[in-house]
């Protein structure tokens, strides 16, 4: 059993229906966001290499068809039409880092109406998570101004593999390290921890446990000093890092209570104790509403560790996104329902400075000083652009960002960016919209 069976049961009944009516001409297909989440001015696009990587793949075997038979309670013989479809098709995409608004394409695809049916689900999954995942990360980097900001998200995020993307797409809106072993590993990031509750308490006390863990690790150490009593553990911490000499680079971690007061304390302790360069990191159950209201108070914490609510976009854990089709065999197709409204044809995005976009068709000339976003990244099924490096996404993203109007980066009550819609989309959508009520609706009204 492949990928091809991570589907909707539905994608695989519309598919087998076109095959069988010989429906098989090219057919477009847009994903896009229709509304931001509240709190965001903005989206950062995220996973397009996860997306090439399942179409360059994507194969119905065998076994495939006999999974789908049984679900279905039918024959392996009638899902026979669905063997060996594989991917062939064109898939222009948004690439990672970029900032996009809402309506604006993440991607088309334009393949074989069955096949670009089938692979729906998947895109439409990948695409959504991680968007909303690097929107998330990017506004903590945002909220920190200028501190790093690390990822402690991996136990407690929806599976170890989106864990993995979190650690990811976090390094490529500025993160500094991860907890993650296996992902700083395969991404090669920056590897960071510090201590568990339990270390401190399995010793006889703080100065016990910190003297040991100092001792069995060379170079700069980070102690929980929160345990018991912050004071104390900050006090203890001090004393031990000043008897081994191991000031420099080392750090202190605040885990609750009412950080921006304690770190002010245990500041003062510090530099008392003749540590002003020990640094203050925080952490417990942050993202960026209190990496900000933190960095607003002034609070003198030197590091941010996000765990929890970022690894779960806790509060806008979901996009609006859809995945719709705009053109079948040449013809430019859209749905009327209400509030669900799409717009026809193959689309551009038209990057202009201030991230005044323009949303306009595909074969459309640009408009003056803008830039297209969606880019060509596989043809005939296989990619035509190399792997996407973090590095230049990070890059991206720094540059769009700088871009952005302010108020769309504000932490609480963002102003998003809408983007323009350009006049020959507006005629098209005035024109299919005719066609289409004068086709489908006519006749009921007819009746009516």
């Amino acid at each position: 059993m492949s990928d091809a069976t991570i589907t909707d049961l539905y994608e695989v009944t519309m598919a087998l229906s076109f095959l069988r009516e010989g429906m098989e001409q090219p057919a477009t297909f847009s994903c896009f966001v229709r509304e931001l989440p509240p709190e965001r001015g903005f989206l950062v696009a995220a996973g397009a290499e996860t997306v090439l990587d399942y179409l360059a793949g994507f194969h119905v075997s065998r076994e495939d068809v006999e999974v789908f038979a049984e679900v279905l309670q039918r024959p392996s013989a009638d899902l026979a039409p669905l063997l060996d479809l594989r991917f062939t098709g064109e898939a222009r995409l948004v690439p990672e880092g970029r900032v996009v608004l809402a309506n604006e394409p993440l991607l088309e695809i334009t393949a074989p109406l069955p096949v670009a049916q089938l692979v729906e689900t998947f895109v439409l999954n990948q695409l959504s998570h991680q968007t909303a995942l690097a929107t998330k990360c990017t506004r903590c980097v945002i909220a920190a101004r200028g501190h790093p900001v690390v990822d402690f998200s991996l136990r407690r995020t929806h599976g170890t593999a989106v864990a993995h993307q979190v650690a990811r797409l976090g390094a490529m809106a500025g993160f500094a390290g991860t907890s993650n072993v296996a992902a700083a590993h395969a991404e090669d990031l920056p590897a960071v921890g510090t201590m568990a509750h339990s270390y401190i308490e399995a010793f006889e006390d703080e100065e016990t446990a910190f003297t040991a863990f100092a001792l069995c690790h060379p170079g700069p150490v980070t102690f929980l000093v929160d345990t018991y009593d912050t004071a104390s553990g900050v006090a203890a911490a001090a004393r031990v890092l000043a008897a081994l000499g191991r000031g420099d680079g080392s750090a202190i971690r605040l885990d609750s209570g009412d950080l921006a007061r304690l770190s002010r304390r245990a500041r003062a302790m510090l530099d008392n104790a003749g540590l002003p360069q020990v640094r203050i990191i925080a952490s417990g159950g942050l993202d960026e509403y209190g990496v900000h209201d933190l960095t607003s108070s002034g609070a003198p914490i030197d590091a941010f560790a996000v765990g929890t609510r970022v690894g779960v976009s806790a509060d806008a854990p979901y996009l609006d996104s859809a995945y719709k089709l705009v053109s079948y065999d040449g013809r430019p197709v859209m749905k009327l329902s209400a509030a669900k409204a799409t717009s026809p044809g193959s689309k551009q995005i038209f990057r202009r400075p201030g991230c005044l976009d323009v949303i306009g068709l595909a074969d459309e000339p640009a408009p003056a000083d803008s830039t297209p976003l969606l880019e060509t990244m596989m043809r005939g099924g296989e990619r035509s652009t190399p792997r996407g490096r973090l590095e230049d996404a990070h890059q991206r993203l720094t540059e769009d960002l700088a871009e952005l109007p302010a108020t769309a980066r504000r932490i609480r009550s963002p102003q998003p960016v809408r983007a323009m819609v350009s006049h020959r989309l507006s005629v098209l959508t005035d024109r299919v919209r005719r066609r289409t009520e004068r086709e489908m609706l006519a006749p009921f009204r007819m009746h009516a």
